[in-house]
């Protein structure tokens, strides 16, 4: 039986409505591709006779299989935030890979794929719709179906293991566990790898640079402090997250997340 993921998903935007019952599970994947794969997930919705609800994401640096119809396709990294309409009835079946392990399967730059959407029968051709054909038909309390068969995809096309992607993850553990880690030169001490080798492997292996994967992650960090609902110190805030003044932790912020952390913060406490 497959394993639930069961840490918290970092970079939702905005809680998802109760009332909308909403399918969302990640799912570990087997010992044997554990190296490649993080997790499955599977996002199920039926608002056929609701309001259509839009998600919004800050997602990790790492590309997405889709399976869903009627096209499946491959999500390259997002270096902005992810928006997906969510209407009538569907299901999406997802494998995230690990940051840099989509490489290996395609020997060529993954920031090729930044900030694309491809049809995954463009990467991987005709076999993509057998697989579509015998997973779009399970029932959404079929998961452990739905991990089978995309294990034995991904078994069929398996690379060798690369020392690249365990280093890459490495570096992005290293950055996603330690706040403290603000600049790439951190990370450079920390790591031993000098910056220009790191911005070489994640150009080829990642898609975004070290730089951008710093800022992810502490912006990451930042939705979960306004998410808690104290009162935010913004100038030590912006400091905390590596930041020369609160200006420019606001100016990167709503790049990224579309509005300022207070009005962020006005949203979030409006919808509880």
């Amino acid at each position: 039986m497959t394993s639930p993921r069961t840490d918290k998903p970092r970079g939702l935007l905005h809680p998802t409505p109760d009332q909308l019952g909403l399918l969302h599970a990640r799912l570990l994947p087997s010992d044997d591709l554990a190296y490649f794969v993080e997790h499955y997930w599977i996002v199920g919705w039926d608002l056929t006779s609701k309001p259509p609800f839009v998600t919004e994401t800050l997602p990790y640096p790492s590309v997405h299989l889709v399976i869903e119809q009627p096209v499946s396709q491959l999500y390259g990294v997002t270096s902005g935030k992810f928006v997906r309409r969510m209407e009538g009835k569907g299901r999406v079946f997802g494998i995230k890979f690990r940051a840099g392990a989509f490489y290996p399967f395609v020997r060529t730059s993954i920031s090729d794929f930044t900030d694309k959407v491809i049809p995954l029968t463009d990467v991987f051709g005709d076999a993509v719709l057998a697989l579509e054909r015998a997973m779009v038909p399970l029932d959404d309390s079929e998961q452990d179906q739905m991990v089978a068969l995309a294990e034995t995809f991904v078994r069929e096309r398996l690379p060798a293991e690369d020392d690249n992607v365990r280093v890459v993850n490495e570096i992005v553990d290293c950055i996603s566990a330690d706040p403290a880690i603000t600049k790439v030169d951190a990370v450079s001490n920390r790591t031993g790898i000098g910056m220009r080798q790191m911005q070489r492997l994640f150009s080829l292996y990642v898609g975004v640079s070290p730089k951008w994967v710093i800022k992810r992650f502490r912006l990451h960090e930042a939705l979960e402090r306004l998410a808690a609902g104290h009162e935010v110190d913004w100038p030590q805030l912006a400091l905390d997250l590596g930041y020369f003044d609160q200006a420019h932790f606001i100016k990167d912020f709503k790049a990224m997340v579309g509005r300022s952390p207070l009005d962020y913060t006005r949203r979030l406490n409006a919808t509880e």
